[in-house]
């Protein structure tokens, strides 16, 4: 369901556009024209709310304002696949061919603003850097799924959250076991499995049902190395 609008809802902007790659702090005008092409206009969407289907047409790119999306798509036999998760400051939605070969849902409560996709031949290293970052974000996800245990998978997970929210102390999880089960290519129970063998290891802790404390960030990287 799209929300166009929230009572009461107050918003801490996303000011700059500097965490993309690609875009330098040392040319701002570069940098101001991206910013400028950010809608002012917040788009809210409720959990579970598409954003986008496969084979829509790419009109513009979307930057997190706050909440988690997930990219997934559906395969033949009717599973379910999630390819990418996207927090706050990140931007998605950016494809080669001018249309999404996949599906854009929000995973809580989401905050969007759309950005128009720059067209003139000096934005191209922005778009390149977008395109960069996300196939980054592939590759690592591929060495997580890439490996052999399930605790392995789910340490380097976590991992990769506290990196990507920079803290070390705890972690916002807002998906569901769900959700990081078809990320991890696992099933829901083992995944809640895994989160019950770290509890136990005393290596992470929950604070509420979508935040996580870790408790011994050595104890998850052991598991990576």
């Amino acid at each position: 369901m799209l929300i166009d609008s929230f009572a009461g809802l107050a918003v801490q902007p996303v000011e700059s556009m500097s965490g993309l790659v690609g875009v330098s702090a040392g040319d701002p005008e570069t940098e101001n024209s991206i910013t400028n092409r950010r809608s002012k206009h917040l788009t809210l969407f409720s959990p579970g709310a598409e954003i986008f289907a496969p084979g829509g047409e790419v009109h513009h790119l979307y930057q997190v304002e706050f909440g988690a999306v997930r990219i997934c798509s559906l395969l033949a036999d009717g599973r379910r696949t999630v390819s990418a998760f996207h927090f706050a400051g990140e931007v998605f939605g950016f494809e080669f061919d001018g249309h999404h070969r996949f599906r854009a849902e929000a995973v809580d409560s989401v905050g969007l603003r759309t950005i128009a996709v720059p067209s003139r031949p000096a934005m191209a290293g922005v778009l390149l850097g977008i395109a960069l970052e996300r196939l980054k974000q592939m590759q690592e996800h591929l060495l997580v799924v890439g490996r052999q245990t399930a605790v392995e998978r789910v340490a380097g997970f976590l991992l990769d959250l506290a990196a990507r929210q920079c803290r070390e102390d705890f972690i916002s999880v807002p998906m569901s076991h769900g959700d990081i089960a078809d990320y991890l290519g696992l099933t829901p129970e083992t995944v809640s499995r895994v989160f019950k063998h770290l509890r136990d290891s005393a290596i992470v802790s929950y604070t509420s049902s979508r935040r996580v404390a870790i408790d011994r960030i050595d104890g998850l990287r052991q598991f990576t190395r």
